[in-house]
This record gives C-alpha cells, sequence and structure tokens, in this order.
C-alpha cells in the first residue's frame, strides 16, 4: 500500500475579519492610556445611544407620539462626545474623526500620543 502525501488546505480567506482586527489594533494604539480607554467605554455607548434616541425621537416628537424629547438624544451624544475628547486630551493625541478629516485636508494630526510613539508621532 502506498500512502498519498496530505494536502493541507489553504486557510479560509476572512477578509472582514482581517479588517476589523486592524481597526481593533489601531483603535488600540491610540488608546493606550488607561483612563483614556475606559472613559471611551462610557463615552462612546453614550454618544451611540444619544443619536439612537435623538434620530428616532425627533420625527417622534414632532408628531406627538414619543413622550422622550429629542434633546435628551442630543445632550447624551454631546456629552459621550465630551468625555471621548477628555480622554483624547488626556492621552495627548487627535480625536479619530478629526486626525482622519486633518489627514484629508492635509493638516498635521497626532494619530498616536507621542509617548507611546517616541520616534513616528505621525503614525496612524
Amino acid at each position: 500500500m502506498s500512502q498519498t502525501p496530505s494536502v493541507t488546505e489553504p486557510a479560509p480567506r476572512r477578509p472582514l475579519r482581517a479588517w476589523l482586527r486592524t481597526r481593533l489594533q489601531g483603535w488600540r494604539l491610540r488608546h493606550q492610556l488607561a483612563f483614556n480607554f475606559w472613559i471611551h467605554l462610557i463615552g462612546i455607548p453614550m454618544a451611540v445611544a444619544g443619536l439612537v434616541i435623538l434620530l428616532a425621537a425627533w420625527p417622534a416628537w414632532l408628531l406627538g407620539l414619543w413622550a422622550l424629547p429629542w434633546y435628551v438624544g442630543l445632550i447624551a451624544f454631546l456629552l459621550g462626545y465630551l468625555l471621548q475628547w477628555i480622554g483624547h486630551l488626556a492621552e495627548g493625541n487627535d480625536l479619530g474623526e478629526w486626525a482622519a478629516v486633518k489627514r484629508l485636508l492635509g493638516l498635521p494630526y497626532v494619530g498616536i500620543a507621542p509617548r507611546w510613539n517616541p520616534e513616528d508621532p505621525d503614525r496612524l
């Protein structure tokens, strides 16, 4: 009996998983300070919930269908974004959205705080 050599199949491609992993690694690089990381865990859900409330409450409030005023969503969104801004102020880098806008406009930005990346502060 002859044995046939085993052929190893290539691993299935997972482009979405690779893309998400890259984004998560980049996010972790920009949020290395513990205070910034934890304040984002409060600020991001608050901002997202505020946006959802704002988008759902505004038309319903105009029609008199929902008792939750639209400005509750606006306040939650602004407070969540403010918390994230405070975290980035403590970290020493630009907010992700502002860094992307600055990059598109050709303006200088700080992707990773210089304390974590002294050799290349323009990385990311």
